[in-house]
């Protein structure tokens, strides 16, 4: 990989291009958190090369895949599923034109994460009062400040150095930052800070670890157990550690989150 396309993938990301476990597994927290509105309007925001929004695609009376990246849109539309090429912050859809958001693993991506949170909030339908149409939803992943590995590499010395570099997340924000200006981490406090004023309710929160397959793929065995055993902390206090934070939000007229979301 040349260093332009470095660069291009460390700021936009690289998305999932093949189907394991660790997929599988979020998918199906997808479809419990979706709901019913997984048959409805559905929009996977910034879907990569279309892994998600070909199972979401299954369901929906519409699923269409938002992406940024030339390439991998053309790609997601090879697979004969639609595709729209934009920023997140600026959706080119109508006011409460969609039952389901999903954000995997984006946001930390896109120049402005308030504004793209707008944008989705804008977009999801709204409740209506003595009527049962469901309001819209956003599942958003985002990864987690607490992770003892920043998954996204580093930028040092002029160059982008990929894999999973240890305890870059814990250090001060300013020098984090400088090491990974591509890329942005959160804590619960941070998420919470970007959705307060907005009309949203917070439906669930959660933390998970990863599914760790390219560990499975080398060696089976060590590879199953440690998944077993970080997914297994996901019921303890120990989540505080996992890969990525699982927020399920859902519109609420005339309602603003507060400054900290319920437990």
């Amino acid at each position: 990989m040349n260093q332009r396309n470095m660069a291009r993938a460390a700021t936009c990301g690289e998305p999932s291009y093949v189907w394991r476990a660790g997929q599988a597994r979020r998918m199906e927290l997808i479809r419990d958190a979706a709901g019913q509105r997984s048959q409805g309007y559905v929009l996977d925001n910034g879907c990569g090369v279309g892994q998600y929004l070909q199972r979401l695609d299954e369901q929906a009376t519409l699923a269409i895949g938002l992406e940024y990246e030339l390439e991998h849109a053309r790609t997601t539309r090879a697979h004969g599923l639609k595709v729209v090429r934009a920023a997140g912050e600026y959706l080119p859809y109508a006011d409460g034109a969609l039952d389901l958001v999903l954000s995997h693993e984006v946001l930390e991506h896109v120049q402005d994460d308030r504004r793209a949170l707008e944008e989705i909030v804008r977009v999801l339908r709204q409740p209506q009062p003595n009527e049962e149409i469901e309001a819209g939803r956003l599942i958003l992943f985002v990864p987690n400040r607490g992770y003892p590995f920043e998954t996204h590499g580093i930028y040092w010395r002029g160059r982008y150095h990929f894999g999973n570099i240890p305890l870059v997340n814990y250090l001060p924000r300013r020098l984090r930052d400088r090491l990974a200006p591509h890329v942005r981490v959160y804590s619960r406090r941070d998420v919470e800070k970007l959705l307060v004023d907005l009309p949203l309710h917070v439906v669930s929160y959660s933390m998970i670890f990863g599914a760790y397959d390219n560990i499975i793929a080398r060696w089976p065995r060590i590879g199953r157990m440690l998944r077993w055993l970080l997914q297994n902390l996901e019921r303890t206090p120990l989540r505080a550690f996992g890969l990525s934070q699982v927020w399920v939000l859902e519109k609420r007229v005339g309602e603003a989150l507060a400054a900290t979301s319920p437990q």
